[in-house]
């Protein structure tokens, strides 16, 4: 990003809305909502594979893996307001796990982008299927969109749940209600075709 060039927009946006960017309680605010937006927005500067290298490790195991709770914010690409909540990711290895911090920092990835949930719901786990190649991985995240509470329906309480499952999540119920009990979900769902 430029940052002449969003200092220099927000200044007009501050302008454009009646007010004065010259005065000192908005005199800095452009170059913090700058520095706001680039970081939100540096899970696209981000390479996952660099991320991922050195991290995968070959182990005989083959139970479920599950890294719950991992905390995320992001900016919802048709208001570019925040949403945050906690992902929970799961996966059955087939020969190779990854290193647990680095699930974390995958969701910080595709979290730090504009996104809509559900789509950041599948780029984790299809990374994660493409990558690890596991016999399956689920992905349920839920969050709180503030572009739902303090705009349009103005709805402060509602929580979206969004899931991928894919392989033995997908196919098997045992599977799928294992992980979702962990992370202490009902059921969703059955997937299996």
């Amino acid at each position: 990003m430029k940052k002449q060039k969003i200092h220099k927009y927000i200044y007009d946006i501050l302008k454009y809305i009646g007010e004065n960017p010259e005065r000192e309680g908005l005199k800095e605010t452009p170059k913090r909502v700058e520095k706001m937006y680039r970081e939100f927005t540096e899970g696209y500067n981000q390479d996952t594979e660099k991320i991922i290298r050195g991290a995968i490790f070959h182990v005989d195991y083959d139970e479920m893996v599950l890294l719950k709770d991992i905390e995320y914010y992001s900016l919802c690409e048709h208001h570019l307001l925040p949403f945050f909540g906690v992902a929970h990711i799961a996966y059955i290895p087939k020969g190779k796990v990854i290193g647990v911090s680095k699930l974390a920092r995958i969701v910080d990835i595709y979290s730090r982008r504009l996104q809509i949930q559900e789509k950041m719901t599948m780029e984790i786990a299809k990374f994660l299927m493409e990558k690890l190649k596991p016999y399956g991985v689920g992905v349920v995240i839920e969050g709180i969109h503030t572009c739902m509470m303090v705009r349009g329906v103005k709805k402060a309480k509602p929580k979206l749940v969004t899931s991928a499952m894919l392989g033995l999540f997908r196919k098997d119920q045992r599977t799928r209600n294992e992980f979702l009990s962990l992370i202490g979900h009902s059921r969703l769902p059955d997937f299996s075709i």
